[in-house]
């Protein structure tokens, strides 16, 4: 299969990796906390340089339908308005740790829900119907200066935070009979109240943070529309600092992304443009298979070059083990990391290393590149090109049998990171103009 590298063309410049810290982070031991930061942005792990804290709008005792504690995120405000830093302590450790690392250069305070004090049923997990915006009418300005508040303080303790992000996929029903997390449904007219209701506030304070969003849940319903409100108001534009999109609902839909991608290169003008959350869901590959490595892998490349995203996150780092096992007793948890709940043991899944291609391989100011190349037989190629002027491609082979891959550049020797159901980020190089991929495999070949 021949790679034309020669007349690639530049799509954009890379900012990055990451993952959400929502749901597990808030359980880690203190002695674990520098072993998962590590595992997750350190050097001899993903190194990812993007990380989500989640900013938790707590609980009212006697007042809470979310019953798996994993899903209940603690809130720094108090009954009474007041702030005790104190809280949710095993999260912010996770997160000083994963900032010794010093790779982090992207730190997002995210919101799923406003604090139960700001919501109608005073609960985090959506309202009492469908659909049904629970964030109260009066709590909008309330809403704004609690989450800067939490924000500036972290700030002040010498925490780097860039971005806040208010809403979390407010397209989907939250709420109802049946709720199983934080969450808040938000028609898009309220989308806009509320970004505009942060931006006033940020004004006011003339404060250095950015806002997020809105982290629509897909890129088919209603992304573009929140896009169009948004942007329609000078002041929320001020401090948008990037438009923000979750990427389920594409996986098979390739001209979907390519089509999503040609719209935000015309219309988004934000200063970047992140996918910030996708995992497989559902999942349909349990966490020791390299099918569910290969789908991530694909879905990464796919986003950066069809869609065009500046970065890309995955959702939770880690999940809870127990509560994602099937009858036929295999894990379908949907983070890089699968523990148990009191985080005695953990099993790093397979989708962990097709992250690690990309991470560990493509820094950051890393260059995206059209190379012309669409799927072909399950086979799939994604090109970059490093600071250094490496490049790097990223092959994903979804097919049984070997792939030869043939750039149409000299190189003397090509370094290849090998991914199988066998082995991980196995090293080799080779020299010539070949490149041979192994089956149902993940390689990362960089050619110097």
């Amino acid at each position: 299969m021949k790679i034309n590298l020669k007349k690639a063309k530049k799509i954009k410049s890379l900012k990055g990796f990451g993952g959400s810290a929502a749901w597990w982070s808030q359980y880690v031991p203190e002695e674990k906390a520098k072993e998962l930061a590590e595992l997750f942005y350190g050097d001899s792990g993903l190194k990812m340089n993007i990380y989500r804290y989640n900013a938790g709008g707590g609980w009212q005792e006697g007042n809470l339908r979310i019953d798996n504690p994993w899903r209940r995120v603690e809130s720094f405000m108090l009954d009474d308005g007041s702030y005790d830093f104190s809280r949710d302590g095993r999260a912010v450790r996770v997160m000083e740790e994963a900032l010794k690392t010093g790779n982090v250069d992207t730190l997002i305070f995210f919101a799923n829900s406003p604090h139960y004090s700001h919501t109608v049923t005073k609960q985090t997990s959506g309202g009492f119907t469908e659909h049904f915006s629970n964030l109260d009418k009066a709590c909008y300005d309330d809403f704004a200066k609690y989450l800067i508040d939490i924000a500036e303080h972290f700030i002040k303790m010498g925490f780097p935070v860039k971005y806040i992000s208010p809403i979390n996929e407010p397209q989907w029903k939250w709420g109802g009979d049946n709720v199983w997390q934080e969450g808040c449904h938000y028609e898009p007219q309220e989308v806009k109240d509320c970004f505009l209701a942060f931006a006033k506030e940020l004004e006011r304070r003339n404060s250095s943070l950015l806002l997020y969003g809105a982290e629509s849940g897909n890129i088919s319903e209603l992304t573009k529309e929140y896009y169009r409100l948004l942007s329609s108001e000078p002041l929320i534009m001020k401090y948008l600092g990037a438009f923000a999109y979750h990427s389920y609902g594409s996986d098979n839909d390739l001209q979907n992304k390519i089509s999503f991608g040609k719209w935000a290169r015309k219309n988004v003008k934000a200063p970047r443009l992140d996918m910030s959350e996708w995992c497989e869901l559902p999942c349909r590959h349990d966490i020791t298979q390299i099918e569910g490595a290969l789908i991530t892998a694909r879905i990464i490349g796919e986003d950066l070059i069809y869609s065009g995203a500046d970065s890309w996150t995955a959702w939770v780092c880690a999940n809870q083990r127990e509560r994602a096992v099937h009858s036929n007793g295999r894990c379908y948890s949907d983070g890089f990391v699968a523990a148990s709940d009191d985080w005695s043991d953990y099993t790093v899944a397979m989708r962990y290393y097709a992250m690690a291609h990309y991470s560990k391989y493509i820094p950051p100011q890393s260059v995206s590149l059209d190379i012309g190349f669409k799927e072909s037989m399950g086979l799939s190629v994604f090109a970059f090109k490093a600071p250094n002027k490496e490049t790097v491609l990223v092959a994903v082979n979804n097919s049984k049998r070997k792939r030869i891959l043939t750039p149409d550049i000299d190189f003397g020797t090509a370094r290849i990171i090998t991914t199988t159901q066998e082995y991980q980020l196995r090293e080799s190089n080779t020299i010539g103009k070949n490149i041979t991929l192994e089956p149902m495999s993940i390689s990362t070949v960089i050619i110097r």
